[in-house]
């Protein structure tokens, strides 16, 4: 059915074709066990550690290589077990002191938010830190 309006046919577009169908063959079906891959994606989405450890923000990985801070090994361990401490206290978002560097933790999170090198620590100010921990 078309209408004629000023000299111009326009078709009524208001009814479909019943011939369409949409095929659902290839549908996956909605009882689908949670795959590997899908647990992995999951979880980097939500930037938590796959060995349980420390994650690093991206201003902290940005940070640590700028200042050349060595965080590998013992001092990863060290930071590792201060954040373990500072669980225990209460502590939520906590400065760590180390001889090389001081870090900015977020407790809750196991990650590591920012580093200042040693040599850049004097003059510099940390706010909204509830905790502080010194280790060797």
């Amino acid at each position: 059915m078309t209408k004629n309006i000023n000299n111009i046919l326009i078709p009524n577009v208001t009814k479909t074709s019943n011939q369409k169908k949409v095929d659902v063959s290839n549908r996956l079906p909605k009882n689908v066990e949670v795959s590997e891959f899908k647990s992995l994606l999951d979880q980097k989405i939500e930037q938590k550690p796959l060995h349980g450890g420390i994650s690093l923000s991206t201003h902290a990985a940005k940070r640590l290589e700028e200042r050349k801070i060595d965080f590998n090994g013992d001092e990863y361990t060290k930071v590792k077990d201060a954040i373990g401490k500072l669980r225990a206290k209460g502590g939520q978002n906590s400065l760590i002191v180390s001889d090389k560097a001081a870090y900015i933790v977020d407790v809750k999170n196991n990650k590591l938010v920012t580093a200042v090198d040693k040599g850049s620590m004097s003059e510099n100010i940390f706010t909204k830190i509830d905790s502080t921990m010194f280790i060797n």
